[in-house]
């Protein structure tokens, strides 16, 4: 028991100190990101790092399996080099049986990642969204989808406005598709900088085209105070509305999940089915996310099976290379896998499950011939 707490706690504390020195560097050059976006509007360095900080869950839940993987591989090559390997074997414990307390703190960390670390990535995303919008527009902009259809909120310095369209038509159903996305069903209700309703536009549609809205039989009612607004409504077979909004910025805000925690994925799952959307996307990352805590134990096994052997036998560095590459092999096949649930080639489970569940078995029996012949 002992000696399992101590490979625990060595496995911890090079998880930390890796996880220290690679997010340093990231949050460095992330924040020499925002300095290049954000040079024209002259931010001043306390907005900058604040809006580096706010990226930084991201970073670190994404490097997740990189930091998991290098803590392993310098855990064992120095119990290696040190010969601890070799005195645990010869009191009667395997290889494999020492694997057990980083293969558990690697399953706490996973169940960590998704139960704590994946709304704290969600709120930061979002707010980091909101931040640059209100910089960079002077106002936040917001896209959701809920039973009643799709909600659009975006701002300028001439005010906010919030759209609101009971119905959605692209080149494909798929939420992430904006190629031509057209809302149907629109209602839009502009707000002057101080928060007064100027005016409330309903249109048959609104398609989005460059920087405007198009939109077709639109009728126009002015809330100015002292109008009356169906006497002064205008209808208009053609209107242009200028807009903030972009078909990427949908589809980065529409189409990724970085904003939505792992607790409301099946409620957004439920409310896409309801405005007729496909679920593909957020079915995979639903079981992609429950599947982490088994992708980070495969990281463990693969960084320890090529790295448990004593150094006298030469090879070491190859053997880290080795471990390395293989790691990214199993991440970019996990990345595939998704891409191929998300567009329905596949099944939604064997997306999320057949990488980690498969890379455990093959790292298993690599062990297993290692240590047993």
């Amino acid at each position: 028991m002992k000696l399992d707490l101590y490979y625990a706690k060595r496995f911890a504390q090079w998880f930390l100190i890796i996880s220290g020195v690679l997010m340093t560097l990231v949050i460095l050059i992330d924040l020499n990101e925002q300095i290049r976006r954000f040079d024209s509007l002259d931010l001043g360095i306390g907005k900058l790092i604040g809006l580096t900080l706010l990226n930084a869950p991201a970073a670190f839940s994404e490097f997740l399996p990189l930091i998991m993987i290098l803590s392993t591989i310098v855990l064992f090559v120095g119990l290696a080099r040190s010969s601890e390997l070799v005195v645990t074997r010869a009191i009667g414990r395997s290889g494999i049986r020492a694997l057990a307390a980083p293969v558990l703190v690697a399953a706490l960390i996973g169940l960590l990642a998704v139960s704590t670390l994946n709304p704290i990535v969600a709120a930061t995303s979002n707010q980091f969204r909101s931040l640059s919008d209100s910089y960079r527009n002077g106002g936040p902009s917001a896209l959701s989808l809920s039973g009643e259809g799709l909600w659009l909120r975006q701002g300028s310095p001439r005010g906010q406005s919030v759209i609101h369209a009971t119905g959605y038509s692209a080149d494909g159903n798929d939420i992430g598709d904006t190629a031509n996305i057209t809302l149907l069903g629109v209602t839009i209700h502009d707000y002057a900088p101080d928060g007064g309703p100027v005016r409330q536009i309903i249109a048959e549609s609104a398609k989005l085209q460059g920087s405007d809205w198009l939109l077709r039989r639109a009728k126009v009612w002015p809330l100015a105070a002292g109008l009356n607004p169906e006497t002064n409504a205008a209808e208009h077979d053609v209107l242009i509305l200028p807009t903030t909004l972009t078909s990427e910025r949908i589809r980065d805000s529409l189409g990724t999940s970085d904003g939505i925690s792992v607790y409301d994925l099946p409620s957004t799952i439920q409310d896409l089915a309801t405005a007729g959307f496909s679920t593909k996307r957020y079915e995979v990352w639903l079981q992609k996310e429950l599947a982490r805590p088994f992708f980070l134990v495969a990281m463990v096994l693969v960084g320890a099976a090529f790295t448990m052997r004593h150094t006298r036998f030469g090879g070491t560095g190859l053997a880290v290379l080795t471990a390395v590459l293989l790691g990214f092999g199993l991440y970019f096949i996990r990345n595939f896998a998704q891409v191929l649930g998300e567009n329905g080639q596949i099944p939604v489970a064997l997306a999320a499950w057949a990488p980690p569940v498969a890379s455990i078995m093959l790292t298993l029996g690599l062990l297993l011939h290692a240590e047993d012949g």
